[in-house]
């Protein structure tokens, strides 16, 4: 079963994917700020960049994968491709596969 790209939104995760095999959230360190924006961390003497990241499950092995830095960057030109293009579900099911590849830590909780 397809459901819509963008369906859910919960505080900074937005899930953008869900099938009986995969499940795609966008999660944001905090939405209220662009990625170029600076926070102070709680309790440190630093400055740190607002991070957003991908968290792809695969539901078939149980398995998750967290995707960040050049990784998340990479991921969202995928997205904007896919925005353009507007895939098939194969075409995003095999994306997310190679995707799954990367996928080492159990799914603990979701």
């Amino acid at each position: 079963m397809h459901k819509d790209l963008f369906d859910q939104t919960v505080a900074g995760m937005h899930t953008l994917y869900d099938s009986d095999s995969f499940v795609v959230v966008h999660m944001q360190s905090n939405p209220e700020l662009d990625a170029d924006d600076v926070i102070q961390m709680r309790g440190r003497g630093h400055l740190a960049l607002a991070r957003h990241g991908f968290e792809i499950v695969d539901k078939r092995s149980g398995r998750h994968v967290y995707l960040d830095g050049s990784w998340a960057e990479l991921f969202q030109q995928q997205i904007t491709a896919w925005q353009d293009n507007t895939p098939t579900q194969e075409e995003v099911e095999d994306a997310l596969e190679h995707y799954s590849g990367l996928a080492s830590s159990p799914v603990m909780l979701h």
